[in-house]
């Protein structure tokens, strides 16, 4: 009866989820139910699995609606293909670009049914019904449309379930339209009758019409959909045969093999551990999988683009010996079990990293090397959050700005209880979770062996992709396995650098020799010192004080502290008991033999995700892939069946067959289950730890190459000033922006760093690739004269470029050249572009006027407040910009610290960041980072009774009063008092 319901999928309109639609309808003995979200296709299979366990048969299809909402048709699929032709026309509107059709083409398999007339109705094909709403019924009376009753069914929309549902959806409608609630249209949103009923109830709104009834239910029933699931939607083979898929493996494994292990008896082990991984792969299907991912690297390592492979296929030896990763699973003991397992519910999936600049291109490929019906990106659900739900209820209900700012943090204050917030708060709870708009996942990818459409609709996004209108959770239910195909900029430093440094020096760096990086004395110096400004994973002020912690300088600890310096490690205690261990490994007793023998290189502590699965197996014996499981379970994840309490109680047994005393395998038990909650997989560590071994050799043996590399990359956990001062500290000569050595990003000339005019505020891109162009074409420009009749410059952009320095090599002061500016620009010539064959000389053609310009040299500090206006950060030394009282104050450097241990100390600090954090007790606190005198980074500890009478005043240099602290090696600062300091007078203003 019901050819017309929508989900909360059906964005910003719908609000019932899928479930709550299947057992409404359950509960009123509805046998059939039609899902037809608005343009959307997201919760397809979730309805499906809904109405099955509710006894209920799934309808599919598609509410097609133009621009303005308005409804244009509704169609049913009877069967997969005309689910698959319903996805198409969706599909094909979206990706073209084009409008949706008012009138449905012609389609097989699938029943149209339109909300009004839009052709004769004796023209209406054979699959076409009029649907006819509740309120309509009376107009048939007479009407000619009863000669043709045939072709009529009772269209009933639902949307909500009761009165409240129908105020949430209207809310809904006027955040969509942006507009007061007061002021939404009736054509804008749904009827007040558009609700769920008892069939009783709906069927008695037509019961003089019995024949339109009649036609509904004869639709329903006609259609019969189920939608494949299980590993066989993925692409079923790389080679075209899995014989030949798994033989093309195998010679591309062992071959690999040969490679990354060629010494015994290293390489018997690894052999064999590849020949165990190849049965797996078989037996359990994924030698496409493997195959699509060596292939997406081969093209990759083709056109130059560097890569990571990370994540749980990191485990793999397979993808070692593919080259897919450069993590060696036997030498971090990783297990392959984390990554694929017989028990696993989940398809795994490898995450693949390449430079932000080259991603787009790598799934470009994919696009083209499987075709477009069969790749897609994976869609996200971007939801109504409450607060932000507050926030856009607000502007619906009217609220002045100023309410509406304080209403998300103060929800309780008295101001709540007057209308019409009391409401506003309801219905944001309400619509917390809600899908709000269709985004792109991070990176994953999907692969099919039949058309996608099968399954969904696709959606073009504005990157130019399209995206399937599930998400991963959805596409994982069904089976599908993703590939991570994602971005990051410690790619591109990487990449840049080793192009720097053939450009600037003439010399390859190898980045891709890992064992040998990891074994250089100068990369170990480098990390041991905590000097890893730019470093991928590495370079945050905790990362720098938990290295310097650990003296750490080789791979499996620098592992270690990738995993442990997560929030969660660190909340629990386990990174200082991690730290005191290492530093005491006598200061402690292993619990059992085998967490001294599997937990020996973490001093007994669980780190990994891995160590979980390490414990379970060889302390209770389950197996690799039970431990598994129930690493997963405890992590948070849904088994259906009793897995856990199976699994658990196996544990205990096995501990209890194994004569451990009860209350070791309970403690065991415990320290299990409350570290699993915020493990990290070693394999991710591992691969980070990778690229930061990559990174420390850049920086150990092409400094500035790497840091003009991080500059031009504009990724990293600090501002582009602290890069730059880095670069200055490791030799380079800093100079802004110049007309003739400058172009769009940063550039290096053996020491000489020349920032882009990309880091001049407001200046233009195609301005600044106009300059280098001539210059290119013209050899360097002579003066401002023979700039402006060469570039074609707006009056502004020659401003900013005098204002930052630009033309310093006149050796005329900005005051001569602004003067000059005004003398050469005529607003009403247009710009010449034709090029000069010989320079204009003054003798000819007249004398070119003369004027006197008043002496106007520029101030001692000009440059530098120029700089920080339009750089952000002045060039020079912010300390020289202080007053003479404090300009040589000089206070104690970093460097100095171990000498005051224990004393206050007087600090001149330049603010670098802070990290804000709540004391269990929920006060304010913060850490911050600086820069003393001497370009040395120092951290400092705000307590909270210190930090409420000295906070943060922004950037900018600080008197610092501290005490002088250290843990470990490690020396800090704790605060007791600090105080902005203010800079000398700006001379450019009189």
């Amino acid at each position: 009866m019901f050819l017309n319901c929508h989900t909360y999928f059906s964005l910003r309109y719908g609000t019932l989820s899928p479930r709550q639609l299947a057992e409404k309808a359950a509960q009123w003995n509805i046998r059939t139910l039609a899902l037809t979200d608005i343009n959307n296709t997201s919760c397809a299979s979730e309805f499906i699995g809904a109405c099955r366990s509710a006894g209920i048969n799934p309808v599919l299809g598609i509410d097609f609606r133009d621009a303005d909402g308005q409804q244009l048709f509704i169609g049913l699929a009877r069967n997969a293909a005309g689910w698959k032709a319903l996805n198409r026309l969706l599909s094909e509107a979206s990706l073209q670009g084009k409008p949706l059709p008012p009138v449905a083409p012609e389609l097989e398999h699938v029943w149209i049914v339109y909300p009004k007339l839009v052709k004769p109705i004796h023209l209406f094909r054979e699959n076409e019904l009029l649907g006819i709403r509740p309120e309509h019924v009376n107009r048939l009376f007479n009407h000619e449309l009863l000669r043709f009753p045939q072709k009529l069914a009772a269209l009933h929309p639902v949307s909500f379930l009761d009165d409240e549902g129908y105020r949430l959806h209207r809310l809904l409608r006027a955040i969509d339209k942006n507009t007061l609630l007061d002021k939404l249209l009736p054509k804008d949103g749904a009827k007040k009758t558009d609700r769920l009923l008892p069939p009783e109830a709906a069927e008695a709104l037509y019961r003089q019409y019995p024949q339109l009834i009649q036609n509904t239910h004869r639709v329903l029933e006609s259609c019969q959909v189920s939608l494949e699931c299980g590993l066989s939607v993925n692409r079923q083979s790389f080679t075209g045969s899995k014989d030949g898929d798994f033989l093309l493996l195998e010679k591309l494994a062992l071959s690999g093999c040969r490679k990354r292990y060629p010494d015994q008896p290293l390489a018997a082990k690894a052999l064999e551990r590849v020949r165990k991984e190849m049965d797996t792969i078989r037996n359990q299907d994924f030698c496409a999988y493997f195959l699509i991912a060596w292939d997406i690297v081969r093209y990759a390592q083709s056109t130059g683009y560097h890569h990571v492979g990370r994540g749980s296929g990191a485990n793999s030896i397979v993808a070692y010996c593919l080259f897919i990763t450069d993590v060696d699973p036997l030498e971090l003991d990783l297990y392959f079990e984390r990554f694929i397992n017989p028990y696993r519910a989940s398809p795994p999936d490898f995450d693949i990293d390449f430079s932000w600049d080259e991603r787009d291109d790598i799934t470009d490929y994919l696009f083209k090397r499987y075709g477009k019906e069969h790749v897609a990106l994976i869609a996200t659900y971007n939801t109504f959050q409450k607060r932000a739900a507050i926030r856009e209820l607000g502007k619906v209900y009217g609220l002045p700005k100023a309410e509406i700012d304080k209403l998300p943090d103060n929800p309780d204050s008295a101001d709540s209880l007057t209308e019409p917030t009391p409401e506003i708060l309801r219905y944001a709870a309400l619509l917390d979770g809600f899908p709000n708009y269709l985004s792109i996942h991070a990176g994953g990818v999907l692969i099919s062996e039949r058309s996608l459409y099968e399954h969904t609709a696709l959606q073009m996004m504005p990157k130019g992709f399209p995206v399937t209108q599930f998400d991963m959770h959805h596409a994982e239910a069904i089976g599908f396995h993703k590939f991570d195909i994602l971005s990051q900029r410690g790619l591109g430093h990487i990449k840049d650098a080793v192009d720097l440094a053939y450009q600037n020096q003439g010399q390859r760096a190898d980045v891709h020799d890992i064992t040998r990086i990891k074994e250089d004395e100068r990369v170990k110096a480098l990390l041991r010192s905590g000097h890893c400004i730019g470093c991928f994973y590495i370079e945050s002020p905790a990362m720098r004080g938990l290295l310097h912690k650990l003296r750490c300088e080789d791979y499996v600890h620098l592992v270690a502290a990738s995993s442990i310096i997560r929030p969660g490690v660190a909340r629990s205690g386990m990174m200082r008991e991690y730290i005191r261990r290492f530093h005491q490994p006598h200061g402690f007793a292993y619990p059992h033999p085998v967490f001294r023998e599997r937990l020996g290189e973490t001093f007994g502590v669980m780190v990994y995700q891995e160590d979980v699965m390490k414990i379970v197996h060889h302390f209770a014996g389950l197996g690799l892939d039970e431990s598994d499981i129930l690493r997963r379970i405890m992590s948070g994840k849904k088994y259906k069946d009793d897995t856990f309490e199976r699994l658990r109680r196996k544990y205990f047994d096995n501990c209890s067959a194994r004569g451990y005393p009860a209350k070791l395998a309970e403690d065991v038990w415990k320290q299990i289950e409350s570290f699993s909650g915020y493990s990290f997989c070693k394999a991710h560590s591992a691969s980070f730890a990778v690229e930061s071994f990559q990174s420390l050799f850049l920086k150990a043996y092409f400094p500035l190459e790497f840091m003009v590399a991080v500059i031009n990359n504009f990724g990293g956990f600090y501002a582009t000033e602290y890069y730059v001062h880095e670069a200055r500290m490791l030799g380079g000569q800093i100079h802004a922006p110049c007309v003739n050595h400058s172009a769009y990003l940063t550039t290096l000339r053996g020491t000489d760093v020349y920032l882009g005019f990309v880091h001049l505020h407001q200046m233009e891109r195609q301005t600044a690739h106009r300059i280098a162009y001539q210059r290119a074409c013209g050899g360097l420009f002579r003066s401002l004269a023979d700039f402006v009749s060469r570039v074609d410059i707006h009056p502004e952009q020659l401003e900013l470029l005098i204002r930052i320095g630009a033309f310093r090599f006149t050796g005329k002061s900005k005051f001569e050249l602004l003067w000059e500016k005004n003398a050469l620009f005529n607003p009403r010539h247009g710009f010449d572009a034709q090029p000069r064959l010989f320079e204009e000389d003054p003798a000819e053609g007249g004398e070119r006027p003369q004027y006197g310009i008043p002496g106007l040299p520029d101030g001692p500090h000009d440059q530098a407040f120029d700089e920080i206006e339009l750089l952000g950060f002045p060039l020079c030394s912010p300390f020289d910009l202080l007053p003479e009282e404090w300009r040589y104050r000089q206070g104690v450097a970093a460097r100095d610290f171990p000498q005051y241990l224990g004393r206050v100390i007087d600090v001149p600090g330049y603010y670098v960041c802070q990290k804000p954090v709540r004391t269990a007790g929920g006060q304010r606190m913060a850490f911050g980072t600086w820069l003393d005198r001497e370009g040395r980074y120092f951290d400092t500890t705000h307590f909270p009774n210190f930090l409420q009478q000295h906070p943060f005043q922004g950037k900018g240099a600080y008197a610092i009063q501290a005490k002088v602290v250290e843990e470990y090696g490690f020396y800090s600062l704790e605060v007791i008092r600090m105080e902005r300091l203010p800079y000398v007078r700006d001379g450019r203003f009189g």
